[in-house]
This record gives structure tokens, sequence and C-alpha cells, in this order.
């Protein structure tokens, strides 16, 4: 894969990290590259010539660039699912199981990867569509997971679950958690959840502290279409948060119907990094 133009996203509302934008776009042209911004990233770095519009963003480059934490990567690989354009995720602080690069290594990694020096994993998505009275009010899509839970401390939620229409169980928790493989390490793993490698294709759903002890995890395979139905009359402040950024809110007789997205994200990594490199770093492993 040969790299002419390279897009980079920053993290919002943070313009040290948009200054990181400024100083790759300098790298990048002293390499021939062309170098596209997201809008909010020109705009709060100062390259406001090199700012193009999400749909541009999505359609041009060859190579995207997110430097921030998860939550950036996540944001971003929403805006470039099924677009086939690599992302290379670049840590800014914070745990960073997705953004696999740090500041200190980044201009050794860029050069390997303009190097060709990369390999490419290919993650499946979640869709996520939220129903009411039968017909759909929302739809989105998710790298992590999708949670059910409440927005203040209160009762515990009911929800019923079925999973290619057959009844699965009721569960009566502080929520509940549709995960895929990558974000096995986000809120999953939090609660108990279990580390699945991300190059499998399935989907994950854990309870968050149940009521009935003997409600597990469950990992389930990637072709079914799972229907949570959200069973609590009168109960508000319920949401269903699609990779903690989107809130769905949820009422009495809601369905979230979820199922593997077609599209999938494509991340990079220089050579010679491994998942295993980074749990044993993230998770301090011996």
């Amino acid at each position: 894969m040969k790299i002419e133009t390279v897009g980079i996203i920053t993290k919002p509302g943070a313009p040290e990290v948009a200054q990181v934008a400024a100083r790759l776009t300098d790298w990048f042209s002293e390499r021939n590259v062309t170098v596209l911004l997201e809008a909010e990233t020109a705009q709060q770095s100062g390259r406001v010539a090199s700012g193009v519009s999400d749909e541009e963003f999505g359609h041009r480059p060859d190579l995207a660039v997110v430097v921030g934490g998860d939550g950036t990567l996540l944001a971003g690989a929403r805006l470039l699912a099924g677009r086939e354009i690599p992302i290379l995720a670049i840590n800014y602080g914070g745990l960073g199981f997705l953004t696999g690069v740090t500041m200190q290594e980044l201009y050794t990694d860029l050069e390997r990867v303009l190097a060709g020096e990369f390999v490419s994993e290919r993650r499946m998505m979640i869709e996520v569509k939220q129903n009411r009275g039968g017909s759909p009010i929302a739809s989105h899509r998710a790298l992590n997971d999708v949670v059910i839970n409440k927005g203040t401390p209160a009762r515990m939620i009911e929800v019923e679950v079925r999973v290619d229409d057959e009844y699965m169980a009721t569960f009566r928790a502080d929520g509940l958690i549709v995960a895929t493989p990558t974000g096995s390490t986000a809120y999953n793993l939090s609660a108990g959840g279990p580390i699945v490698h991300p190059n499998l294709n399935a989907v994950l759903m854990t309870p968050i502290c149940s009521h009935t002890l003997t409600n597990r995890p469950i990992v389930l395979p990637e072709g079914v279409r799972i229907v949570v139905i959200f069973n609590s009359q009168g109960e508000e402040g319920v949401y269903a948060t699609v990779d903690g950024q989107v809130g769905l809110l949820l009422e009495g007789g809601d369905k979230l119907e979820v199922r593997a997205a077609r599209e999938r994200v494509q991340l990079i990594a220089p050579l010679g990094k491994s998942y295993f490199d980074v749990l044993r770093g993230k998770l301090k492993w011996g």
C-alpha cells in the first residue's frame, strides 16, 4: 500500500493534542505526503487550510492517523467504517487498549508504516437499532459495545433478551453489555466479562451486577440477532450508550436489535506489536 494522502483526527476539545496534528502535518509534508485534517482538528491546530468535511475525509486518505485515547479512535472508527481506510491509533495519555502507538514511538513507528512495515486487522462492529412501537427510531454502529444502564444510581432494571427469536433470559441487573471482541477489554472487562481475541468474530453479552448470581457472561456467534426488550415501565433515566459516546433514552417496551454490522474497521500497527504485547503492558501481566 502506497501512502500518498494521510488524514488526521485528534481528541476533540483538546488544543494541546491538536498541536500534535500541526507537527505531524509538517512531518508528512517533508516526506511529500498530503495531509487532510478533520474539521475541528484543523481549527484547533491553526491549520484551517488543511481542513476538510467529514464526507471528504472519509474518502480521500490512504491512511487515517488518530491521536488521542480509545474514545477518539471509536469516534474515528464510526466515521470511517466501511470506507476501507486503515487507521493508525496514537495514544496521547490514558490507558489506551486500542491506541497502541505511544508518543515516544510516534515518528519511528510512522517511518515503519510509510515503509510498509505494518500488520493490518479487520475488526468487526455491531449495529444497534432502537425500535419503539414497532418502528425504528435510531440506528448506530459500535466498535466496542452498547451498554444499557441507568444514568443515576437507583433500582435495578429489567431486560428480556431473545437470540434469533428464541427466548434466552430475563436479566434483573444494574445493566447489560453487548460487546464485540474489540470491546472485550473495555466495560465488559470491568464487569467480569471475558477477554476475547479481536480477530475472532463473536458477540459478548455480560450482565452488570446481576441480581441472580448464576447469570454469567456468554459468548455468541457472529451471525446471531439479539433483541433486548426493556420491560421496566415508568423507569426513568435508562439509556443505551453506544461506544460510550451516543446515548439512546429508553422507554418501557423499547426494543434494541443488535447484530454484527456489514462494515469492518481496518486497524494497523507497526510490525512487532502484537495483541499480547498490549495485554501485558496494559494489564501488567508477568
